[in-house]
C-alpha cells in the first residue's frame, strides 16, 4: 500500500479540529493528569505537537528536497515544546498549532510532489536513510498516535470512578507484566 498525500493531508487538516473536540470540554483536572509518574500530560503533548511544526516535519522535509539531502536532519528534541509554550494556556497552543500546520501543509502541497518525490531520502540522526514517503506517513501516524494518547488519558481520568464498569474498558484493565 502505498502512501497517499491526499488521504495524509486530510489528516493533517482534520487534527486541530480533533485536538479541540477531545480538549474543549474537559476540566483542569483531567488536563493536568498524568497516566504515571513520567508520562505527559495534555497540555505537554499538544505543545510537543505543535513544537513539531516549528522544528521538524517541515524542516526534514525541505532538507530531503534539497540540494543537500545527505545532510542529516537536527535531532528532535521531544520536550522542546514545554518550554516553547510554557505559561500558555491550552486552547491558544491548540490555536498556534492549527496556524503552524495551516502554512506547513500549504508549504507541502506547494512543491508539487511527484510519485518519485516519494522516493528521496535523507538521513535521520538515528535511523539513518529515510525515505519522504516514510516521513510523511510517519507525521500522520504521529497526529493520530497523539490523538489517541490523549482519548485515553481522558478515557483513565474519569474512568478511575467507573466501579465494575471498568471491566468493560480495555483502557482501564491493570497491565500486566
Amino acid at each position: 500500500m502505498a502512501f497517499s498525500i491526499v488521504e495524509g493531508v486530510e489528516v493533517l487538516l482534520a487534527t486541530p479540529a480533533s485536538l479541540r473536540a477531545l480538549t474543549a470540554g474537559a476540566p483542569e483536572p483531567a488536563l493536568r493528569f498524568r497516566e504515571d509518574k513520567s508520562a505527559w500530560t495534555i497540555p505537554e503533548v499538544v505543545s510537543h505537537m505543535a513544537d513539531g511544526e516549528v522544528v521538524d516535519w517541515m524542516p526534514r522535509i525541505q532538507r530531503i528536497l534539497s540540494d543537500h539531502p545527505e545532510v542529516a536532519f537536527t535531532p528532535f528534541d521531544r520536550t522542546g515544546g514545554f518550554t516553547r509554550y510554557k505559561g500558555w494556556r491550552l486552547r491558544d497552543v491548540v490555536e498556534e498549532f492549527d496556524r503552524l500546520r495551516r502554512d506547513n501543509v500549504d508549504r507541502l502541497l506547494s512543491f508539487r510532489l511527484k510519485p518519485e518525490s516519494l522516493q528521496r531520502t535523507g538521513i535521520h540522526p538515528e535511523f539513518g536513510p529515510v525515505t519522504l514517503e516514510q516521513l510523511l506517513a510517519c507525521w500522520v501516524t504521529h497526529d493520530c498516535a497523539h490523538l489517541a494518547q490523549i482519548s485515553r488519558i481522558l478515557t483513565r481520568y474519569f474512568g478511575a470512578n467507573v466501579g465494575p464498569w471498568a471491566a468493560y474498558f480495555s483502557l482501564l484493565q491493570r497491565r500486566q507484566g
